[in-house]
């Protein structure tokens, strides 16, 4: 139970603190959409979509006005389009986004994800046609989002769909290079994906879920800010075991109240309820930045001599006190480091306390990867692979979910901004170590075997 300054605390979070529940996300098996016939495939799955989220943002609203709690993002992932429509061709895979793009405008949601292929032992037709659709489905459209996951610590990395997706990303830039390369931020690369992710761009509906399932994102950084501020403000001399229990407790509490939202939806819709994620996603707005808790707990910025470790202490705390609030914890779980979708990481990296190799750094311990980095645009293909195989590599050897999304900002260098918009931000481009250079060893192509600890039977 919940003390009487426990539940002050709460409402206080709701007032003052960014407390919201950051995305509840509808997953939509589509497998029973399948076919060779491009317009019963689009119909099909244009019909069950919209079958099935018609109500979704109409109840998310009803119960967040009801509770007093927004839910800010309403969302729809779907099993991978690369299973789906693996009969049909890459062109006909881009007709396919089109449609996925249109029902999502109609039932309002802001994002659907599952424009997806998993290729981390192989690539097949199916996979094949996907991934060449995607620079041309994300530039045709607003809402679609498409993930790749190209490694796991079982199956190793597949090195020539890592090689594949370096060339897929400079294409997805130029094809919108207008918009800054908006593109390549709708399009993660990944290794370890799990089957529930409610936060993009990397959310689809896994093959082991059910017909349709609600996962809702919670998040909370401000929230985490504030309550160390406060206990340090209180008692200067805490230690950092005292600061971990803080935010472990604080982490119990957004998880709670974002599970009670998410339940009601999924009664309301008579869809079962998945997961809670309890990752610390920012936004672009102030006091909802992951970089000011650093500064909280005495850094100087984020990227600076100690960052590994206070992330380290942060992803500990939080994922102990979500774990304790809910048995269906799931998603990726931990602390998001977007650089453009946070005011305080982008200006970090101006500052230059952020560079590249400091976020490949603690990615080790976070939990997506290379999140919302723009680079500059003349960035070689070869180059990029090499970034995404060197996050892959964390990723495998210590079984754990890492992800990219690199955007190579068309036109524009080092120390220039790229513009986004809305929750996407902006951000100051991050330098490139050897943008320009060869990289035989990214061209041998292969499979980089997996890691002995992948023996676990």
């Amino acid at each position: 139970m919940l003390t009487d300054s426990e539940i002050i605390s709460t409402l206080e979070m709701l007032q003052n603190e960014h407390l919201d529940v950051r995305t509840v996300t509808l997953g939509i098996n589509l497998f029973d959409c399948a076919g060779s016939s491009l317009d019963r495939v689009r119909d099909k799955i244009y019909s069950k979509i919209a079958h099935l989220a018609q109500n979704l943002v109409p109840e998310c609203d009803r119960i967040g006005q009801k509770y007093g709690i927004p839910v800010v993002n309403k969302r729809i992932a779907i099993s991978p389009i690369a299973v789906v429509a693996a009969a049909l061709s890459s062109s006909q895979q881009v007709e396919i986004a089109k449609t996925l793009n249109t029902v999502a405008q109609e039932v309002n949601v802001d994002f659907i994800g599952g424009f997806s292929a998993l290729v981390q032992k192989g690539i097949a037709r199916g996979d094949c046609a996907l991934i060449e659709a995607i620079p041309h489905a994300l530039a045709a459209t607003e809402r679609v989002c498409a993930s790749v996951n190209v490694a796991t610590t079982r199956a190793g990395i597949n090195m020539d769909a890592v090689l594949l997706m370096g060339q897929i990303i400079k294409k997805a830039a130029g094809l919108t290079a207008d918009k800054d390369g908006i593109g390549c931020a709708k399009l993660c690369v990944f290794a370890n994906i799990p089957q529930d992710i409610p936060f993009m761009a990397g959310a689809y509906l896994g093959i082991g879920e059910a017909d349709a399932v609600i996962n809702l994102g919670v998040s909370g950084p401000g929230v985490v800010k504030k309550a160390i501020d406060r206990a340090l403000e209180a008692k200067p001399d805490m230690d950092l075991g005292q600061i971990s229990e803080l935010i472990k407790k604080t982490a119990y509490k957004v998880t709670r109240v974002g599970e009670l939202i998410g339940r009601e939806v999924a009664d309301s819709l008579k869809i079962p309820f998945g997961v809670v994620d309890l990752s610390l996603a920012p936004t672009p707005n102030v006091g909802d930045s992951v970089g000011e808790i650093f500064q909280s707990l005495g850094l100087l910025s984020i990227g600076v001599p100690g960052t590994t470790a206070a992330l380290a202490l942060l992803n500990d705390a939080v994922k102990k006190g979500g774990a304790f609030a809910s048995s269906r914890v799931g998603g990726l779980s931990g602390a998001f480091i977007p650089v453009s979708e946070d005011l305080n990481i982008s200006e970090a990296v101006r500052k230059g306390h952020l560079s590249l190799d400091k976020l490949e750094a603690i990615t080790s311990v976070c939990s997506v990867g290379l999140d919302m980095v723009a680079i500059p645009g003349d960035t070689s293909e070869e180059c990029i692979s090499a970034i995404i195989a060197d996050e892959m590599a964390i990723g495998v050897i210590n079984n754990k979910t890492t992800a990219t999304r690199l955007i190579p900002v068309p036109g524009k260098a080092a120390g220039e901004n790229a513009f986004f918009g809305g929750l996407l931000g902006q951000s100051t481009i991050i330098p490139v170590n050897n943008g320009q250079g060869e990289n035989l060893f990214i061209r041998h192509g292969g499979l980089i075997p997996a890691p002995i600890q992948s023996l676990t039977n």
